[in-house]
């Protein structure tokens, strides 16, 4: 491996959303955070260098996308995943949730329902009701720690009457890889509804060995034609606060009403910095990205065997992509708040409450494993604190039963 991802770095008093201000999120100062998704890692090389580059200019004017942006965007889609994207077809916002709710006020009007597959990211739930727009959640199917659709009841919902499906592919939390035998079943329903799906595969790069991410708008030329795909680097290479993403509608009419609504608002233009790394990281970021992988497989296994052996209470299923780790704790038989404080107050551990990701969410918690392994270890032996004192105080009860 040629890059360091052992390093930590420090990132208290960066204003960073993750590590600053957790009395404020979190009721104390001295948890350790490992919830919101963005890495503990610096960002590769080449967008640092490109980044200082522009800087040295010293002019920060307004500014166009160039050719070799999008040539960057296309080349990085056939490299990594085998989709011919035109030019003509990229358009930009500032980030992907920001895509999610313009899609919205482009394609649906006030009160039409709209899908989303629960447990999942929390402002998929947000961009909906926001909007004035009819939340409809397709709850996923959980198996002995495994997730799959319910696609009878994604059809009835469907044949409701649904204008649209915002899909999160790969899936956030749950961590699922959807095969495109499953995107193709997705496919057909919306072709047979006429549903418009939007497609959120912000994660699509960080595939576990073993499984490939697939676009839907790869999958048939109906869902090609009906479909908006949002994608951006943030993630991949931890660069969200650039706030820089790509927005992929290959149907001109989409296009048009989607460009439409961004003209609307007045968010046409993307941030300078945002926009060189972006083409930096897509042009010269793979190999980061494989090593990246390799670590972040690595610090799963090392999550699992850490449980297994000391921690059976928790249990995961490994994921298929993301670096977040959806755990089960439903064995500590408590409600989703009582929960999230136990492991604030017992283990000084910032995680993310799985109620926040939809009732379906409740006893689990969302770990964000990208960082350096002693951080990893350090969390871990915390979550493990935690347990303890539980299993202390059942046995403290027991006894008294006796």
């Amino acid at each position: 491996m040629v890059f360091d991802f052992d390093k930590p770095i420090e990132r208290s008093n960066t204003h960073s959303v993750k590590w600053d201000n957790l009395d404020t999120t979190f009721g104390a100062a001295d948890v350790l955070p490992m919830w919101v998704a963005d890495m503990d890692f610096a960002c590769p090389k080449p967008i640092l260098d490109s980044i200082e580059e522009r800087n040295r200019h010293g002019i920060f004017g307004y500014t166009t996308h160039p050719d070799s942006l999008y040539e960057s965007v296309i080349g990085w889609m056939k490299k990594r995943h085998g989709w011919n994207v035109a030019k003509e077809w990229i358009l930009y916002s500032p980030g992907v949730v920001t895509s999610l709710n313009l899609a919205i006020m482009s394609f649906t009007q006030p009160g039409d329902s709209v899908i989303i597959q629960s447990p999942v990211y929390p402002p998929f739930f947000s961009v909906v009701k926001n909007n004035d727009r009819t939340l409809v959640v397709n709850p996923l199917i959980e198996k002995s720690g495994y997730y799959s659709i319910d696609f009878k009841n994604l059809e009835d919902q469907m044949a409701s009457g649904c204008k649209m499906m915002i899909l999160c592919s790969p899936h956030n939390p749950v961590g699922r890889v959807w095969t495109r035998t499953e995107l193709d079943r997705i496919a057909k329903l919306c072709e047979k509804y006429e549903v418009l799906l939007i497609s959120d595969e912000i994660h699509s790069d960080l595939i576990m060995p073993g499984h490939k991410h697939t676009p839907i708008a790869t999958v048939s030329q109906y869902i090609k034609q009906n479909s908006v795909t949002c994608i951006a680097p943030s993630k991949t290479f931890n660069v969200p606060g650039l706030t820089t993403s790509a927005v992929i509608i290959p149907n001109p009419k989409l296009r048009m009403e989607f460009k439409k609504t961004i003209n609307r608002i007045g968010i046409g233009m993307s941030n300078v910095f945002g926009m060189v790394a972006m083409e930096a990281a897509y042009t010269h970021g793979e190999s980061w990205l494989e090593d990246l992988i390799i670590y972040l497989d690595d610090n799963i296994n090392c999550l699992m065997e850490y449980l297994e052996t000391n921690i059976p209470e928790i249990k995961v299923t490994k994921p298929q992509g993301t670096y977040l780790v959806w755990l089960d704790c439903r064995a500590l038989n408590m409600d989703g708040k009582t929960l999230h404080k136990f492991m604030i107050n017992k283990g000084k551990l910032g995680l993310n409450n799985g109620l926040d990701f939809g009732p379906d969410g409740e006893g689990f918690l969302r770990m964000n494993i990208a960082c350096p392994r002693v951080t990893l270890e350090e969390g871990l032996n915390r979550l493990n604190k935690a347990v303890k004192a539980w299993r202390n105080s059942n046995n403290q009860k027991d006894s008294k039963d006796i």
